[in-house]
């Protein structure tokens, strides 16, 4: 498996496989409350087309708002969902009954850093393990060495 090339051109690691009770237990039940329009601390089910199949597969996701603009973060890194929306140039957010389509602009490494600290400082408590000891609290400099990692987009 080859890595992906982030915007900047340089490679980008692999994804972290989710574990069993993440896959069976918490996404399921976040994924759960969500459909029903219940948003645990601003989840949505990302919808994005598959880059291969065409088909729409879903994953939860923590919606990141900053500065009236929204963003969603790939705390696992280059998984099938970045793979996917980085073809398909958007998708849609459900939350409950409500679905929004979406562009999104995958935002340089070097200009994510205000958007991981500010991802890591809502969301650590969930996602702090995936990024190697990284919060937000970390120098830019460290946020900047991670970035690469966990690709952030833009939605409009």
């Amino acid at each position: 498996m080859s890595a992906a090339a982030t915007p900047s051109g340089t490679p980008a690691k692999g994804f972290q496989e989710p574990g069993w009770f993440t896959r069976n237990v918490f996404n399921r039940a976040v994924q759960g409350l969500t459909a029903l329009g219940i948003s645990v601390q601003g989840s949505r089910v990302l919808e994005v087309k598959g880059r291969k199949s065409g088909q729409w597969r879903s994953t939860p996701v923590n919606l990141l708002e900053v500065d009236g603009s929204r963003y969603l973060v790939a705390p696992r890194g280059n998984t099938q969902w970045v793979r996917n929306m980085r073809v398909a140039g958007g998708g849609r957010l459900r939350l409950g009954r409500k679905t929004e389509d979406f562009k999104a602009a995958e935002v340089p490494p070097e200009s994510s850093i205000p958007l991981l600290r500010a991802y890591l400082k809502k969301w650590k408590w969930e996602v702090g393990v995936f990024f190697g000891g990284v919060g937000p609290d970390s120098t830019d400099a460290e946020l900047l060495a991670i970035a690469p990692d966990h690709p952030v987009f833009k939605l409009s």
